[in-house]
């Protein structure tokens, strides 16, 4: 009863903010994003049935605290479907950075949701494993359905679980990754996030914007796609910066990557926009004709720089490939 997975990490374009039930993750809207690759979550999971305790592993590091807690919210779901009731080993290693706005939660808890259900000797499709991962990241269900993928809001798993959106854009999109080293705190923010006076006003538009998305994406429309998640980057921080906390993500690397950006497509004319999530740094999507032009722009600002292209959905690797 042991299984490894790998996801990708996602890139909000159309995000979600706020769970209407923390318990489930159940987001208050649909939400879309696309995988990033070759970012990466591996998750190696073991049942042990003579295990006196659940241990869970990232880097070399345990994980304890509200971090355990929401693994054991998608470990509790797997052995309850599953029918056992065994502990578990967890171990999980990301070739990317955690906690600076990369997403490393969404395929922290798709690779473990893919191993568990393998694991557990479970036959479900991706749709179904989503709302196992969703129990740990709403992010998580679009990771494990991979590349453009929508998750739909809903008070059930009939409903809230995620559905890959098939478009050309999955050839055509790279995105140069700006690092702003900057930690976050995500999760008390969409605790907080209906209490900020712009999330009703955020509510009222999203709907027309995930619709918008998906023609756009169906459409094979680079600009009018990555002009909407740009968009949306600066709706969802208005309703961040405006709750209780007042969270401000944003670091002076992060709005001269903007600038640098907008500079790119006023003067010169390169189809290029900025992104972000709840975090400091920068997705900055553009083309494979134009990839080398940004990322040398993006460069200059002074921030680390990454090139990736669009990754696939949740996948189980070989017996080799363990992480123990």
């Amino acid at each position: 009863m042991k299984a490894t997975a790998k996801a990708h990490p996602i890139q909000g374009l159309i995000k979600y903010h706020g769970m209407r039930d923390e318990a489930r993750r159940l987001p208050y809207h649909d939400s879309i994003s696309v995988c990033t690759a070759p970012s990466r979550t591996t998750t190696t999971v073991e049942f042990r049935p003579d295990a006196p305790e659940d241990i869970y592993v990232l880097g070399d590091e345990r994980i304890e605290g509200r971090g355990a807690e929401r693994i054991d919210a998608v470990v509790e779901h797997v052995r309850e479907l599953a029918g056992i009731d065994h502990a578990v080993r967890l171990e999980s290693e990301n070739s990317f950075p955690s906690n600076i706005g990369f997403g490393s939660s969404s395929s922290g808890f798709a690779a473990a949701a893919m191993a568990l259900a393998e694991a557990a000797g479970l036959e479900l499709t991706r749709p179904e494993v989503s709302t196992i991962a969703r129990r740990g990241s709403s992010s998580a269900a679009r990771a494990v359905t991979g590349a453009f993928s929508q998750l739909y809001s809903g008070m059930n798993d009939t409903d809230c679980r995620s559905e890959r959106i098939e478009t050309d854009l999955e050839d055509e999109l790279r995105v140069v990754a700006a690092h702003v080293p900057a930690y976050k705190e995500t999760e008390q923010a969409h605790r907080e996030a209906a209490e900020s006076h712009m999330f009703q006003a955020r509510l009222a538009h999203v709907h027309h914007q995930i619709d918008a998305m998906r023609d756009a994406l169906y459409a094979d429309d680079f600009d009018r796609a990555f002009e909407l998640a740009e968009h949306d980057s600066l709706s969802l921080t208005a309703a961040t910066m405006t709750g209780p906390a007042g969270w401000v993500y944003w670091q002076p690397d992060t709005i001269a990557v903007f600038n640098a950006v907008r500079k790119l497509r006023d003067e010169r004319g390169i189809p290029v926009y900025f992104s972000t999530d709840t975090g400091a740094s920068v997705y900055v999507n553009t083309t494979a004709e134009h990839v080398e032009t940004v990322e040398s722009a993006v460069a200059d600002v002074g921030v680390d720089t990454d090139v990736w292209e669009v990754g696939g959905p949740a996948e189980i690797l070989s017996a080799s490939r363990s992480l123990f």
